[in-house]
């Protein structure tokens, strides 16, 4: 039981290898007052979490980073705005569309909100 929360999708372009993107978004989450505890709760509340979910079509299997994300693929709140942005985008390890997956996690409820800019 946790406080409601926001999840996004961002695509970006870096110059940036993988492990050096996770050290930049790690920092990101410390200066916002993250704190990451050795054997500390996983997926509990913070004040902030961001996830590599792919990195163009390479898997990277490493103790310190998994890509694709490993639990991507059984969350509606990562897959759905992933296909709105990337409708076309496929899984590099299963090769599969996305918006496949997204089929495939029908009981999970997302609640879409409108930003007024």
């Amino acid at each position: 039981d946790q406080p409601w929360f926001l999840n996004l999708v961002v695509e970006c372009e870096t110059r940036c290898f993988p492990l050096q993107l996770l050290a930049v978004l790690q920092k990101i989450e410390r200066d916002m007052g993250r704190v990451r505890t050795p054997g500390g709760v996983r997926r509990g509340p913070r004040i902030i979490d961001i996830d590599i979910l792919l990195f163009g079509n390479i898997c990277i299997d490493t103790p310190q980073l998994v890509v694709p994300h490993p639990r991507m693929l059984d969350r509606r709140f990562v897959l759905e705005p992933l296909v709105e942005i990337a409708p076309d985008i496929r899984h590099p390890g299963t090769k599969e569309l996305i918006s496949k997956s997204l089929r495939n996690v029908t009981q999970q409820r997302v609640r879409k909100l409108s930003l007024a800019t």
